[in-house]
């Protein structure tokens, strides 16, 4: 083993890998341990190449160029212990390497729930939930500077950083393994509060429609190297992943100033793919409000002038089985104000009558 070997937190170097060639062309073998099992590939990445783009470590898995074992391997693949990583070199700029390095700013947020096992936060909205992709830190690096005493904190799942709502934190391993197998066996309940462009029918209940992920061209005009998306495809797209969600209509109204109408959805996900609820409802015709991905540019500047400058988007509920007592848990948090505050009073009553959780049976 050479010296250009560089100790990562989570992984140790398995003993019959070499490396070769300056710091920039390394190939680096990793040997999972104990407390990195259960973690999905993507993730395990995302945290051990600090300053690499989100798009550029999703190109690497996809090529074959990161393998587990020997073997291809998908974003979505659960490492275990013992399993050998190969990691292709990476470039990382000078100054894009030291803000990585630099200690992310302690910050706490409002608490729903919190025990031994887990930590149920209000995650505001315009802020990641993990570092990656130009964003030097999120969530779970402030909580680990704002808890220094913490042995673990790992996210359970994930929100876009313009959703608001209900993040899991587990505090434990076995809680974090718990937990994931229930959001990976959809044994969770996850309701979210979305405004939309447009008057949603109520016979459309069930959007049953496979997604794909793809990438944009980047900056210089080169195929699949910009910034990732969701799409609706056929059910034999070779990408395509089912994704399943119900929705339900709470109020339909227009916004104060404004003549467009809106409906306020309660939107329940069964399968948990990246940007669901956004690709499905803008296929669907009825874009979210404010979502500057999957909405169009004129609509985006009639709402910002109306007061609404984020994606109008917020998990409201959440239900799972304690990983510790075996209870179920349910819990809720309120819009946040900045939401409330464009609602007519109509909407709000309207709310108002939905505010109980009631446990699935």
């Amino acid at each position: 083993m050479t010296a250009l070997v560089k100790n990562i937190i989570g992984v140790k170097p398995a003993s019959a890998a070499t490396e070769t060639g300056s710091p920039d062309s390394v190939v680096k073998f990793l040997t999972v341990d104990e407390e990195s099992a259960g973690q999905r590939l993507d993730n395990f990445l995302f945290r051990h190449l600090k300053g690499v783009p989100k798009t550029h470590v999703y190109r690497i898995i996809r090529s074959g160029e990161v393998r587990v074992n020997k073997g291809r391997a998908q974003a979505e693949t659960r490492i275990e212990s013992g399993d050998v990583l190969r990691l292709p070199p990476v470039r990382v700029s000078a100054r894009t390497e030291e803000n990585a390095s630099k200690p992310a700013p302690a910050r706490q947020f409002p608490v729903l729930l919190e025990d031994d096992a887990l930590l149920a936060i209000d995650k505001p909205a315009g802020v990641a939930v993990h570092g990656g992709s130009g964003v030097s830190f999120g969530v779970i690096e402030q909580l680990r500077t704002a808890r220094p005493m913490a042995k673990f904190l790992e996210l359970v799942h994930r929100l876009d950083r313009d959703t608001s709502g209900i993040l899991l934190v587990a505090k434990k391993r076995s809680a974090l393994t718990a937990l994931q197998a229930q959001f990976r066996e959809r044994e969770t309940g996850k309701t979210y509060l979305a405004l939309v462009e447009g008057t949603w029918p109520a016979n459309k209940k069930v959007l049953d429609a496979p997604l794909a992920k793809y990438l944009l061209p980047g900056k210089d005009g080169t195929p699949d190297t910009g910034e990732r998306r969701v799409r609706v495809v056929a059910k034999d797209h070779p990408d395509a992943m089912r994704a399943v969600t119900l929705v339900r209509v709470l109020a339909r109204f227009t916004l104060p100033g404004d003549r467009t109408p809106v409906s306020l959805l309660a939107v329940t996900i069964k399968t948990g793919r990246t940007h669901q609820i956004r690709v499905h409802l803008a296929s669907a015709g009825h874009a979210i409000a404010g979502d500057d991905k999957y909405g169009t540019s004129d609509r985006q500047r009639a709402l910002t002038k109306l007061g609404l400058r984020r994606m109008f988007l917020h998990a409201w509920r959440l239900q799972f089985t304690h990983p510790a007592s075996g209870e179920r848990v349910s819990l809720q948090t309120d819009l946040p104000p900045e939401l409330q505050a464009l609602m007519p009073p109509l909407a709000l009553e309207a709310l108002a009558q939905h505010l109980t959780p009631t446990l699935d049976k």
